[in-house]
């Protein structure tokens, strides 16, 4: 039986670390959308093409173009199994996408895992990067130097990227939950949704996405 799951969550929410432990436990693959999105540009596919052009006219890239990716990805027959997918859908336009590719595939969306941190604990996670001149990285939380604004290794004085500013976070974090909304409630109502408390550890927050999984769908 082929197994469909959606994980959703915030920047900083742990995606990326939580679909590579789901997939490993269930035998599944993981479709992140930036990753095929790269595969084709950089492969220069006939997407990847098509997608390269109204990128080069400073114009979005349309929904049919990265709903035709998702839809060839998982059509490939080492996917036949199942996936689990990061960063589609993100509008309730591409869930119907993603219901119209399962049913030419014979696939069935499972469940959608939504990893919930609260706001102020994601600012904390991705505003505490620190860089030093040679490359060296640090993290107030994770990885804190021993002198606080001084690198370890050379003396350097360590800067803050733009992008790991608490301003730009802040501002990152409030557009996906913009735009995230209506998908969240889309499939609340279609009883698909599961809320998993992300403000834990990574270990827990495994073990609570592992007990959310729907009969049926054994890790």
């Amino acid at each position: 039986m082929s197994t469909y799951l959606v994980l959703l969550g915030a920047p900083g929410a742990g995606k990326g670390t939580q679909a590579k432990r789901l997939t490993e436990a269930l035998g599944l693959q993981h479709v992140s959308s930036g990753d095929i999105f790269r595969e084709n540009l950089n492969n220069q596919t006939e997407l990847g093409r098509v997608a390269q052009d109204y990128i080069n006219r400073g114009a979005l890239v349309p929904d049919d173009v990265t709903i035709a990716m998702i839809h060839e990805r998982l059509s490939r027959a080492d996917y036949a199994k199942g996936a689990v997918l990061d960063g589609f859908p993100r509008t309730p336009a591409q869930a119907q996408a993603l219901d119209e590719i399962l049913a030419d595939i014979g696939g069935t969306l499972e469940a959608v895992l939504y990893i919930k941190v609260p706001q102020e604990a994601l600012v904390r996670r991705l505003s505490g990067r620190w860089m030093c001149p040679k490359g060296h990285i640090y993290h107030d939380l994770f990885n804190p130097p021993r002198e606080p604004g001084v690198c370890d290794h050379d003396g350097l004085t360590l800067y803050q990227r733009d992008d790991d500013k608490v301003e730009t976070v802040t501002q990152r974090i409030a557009v996906y939950m913009e735009q995230t909304a209506p998908l969240i409630a889309f499939y609340r109502e279609r009883s698909l949704l599961v809320e998993v408390d992300g403000d834990q550890s990574i270990d827990a927050v495994a073990q609570a996405l592992t007990e959310a999984l729907p009969d049926g769908v054994v890790a």
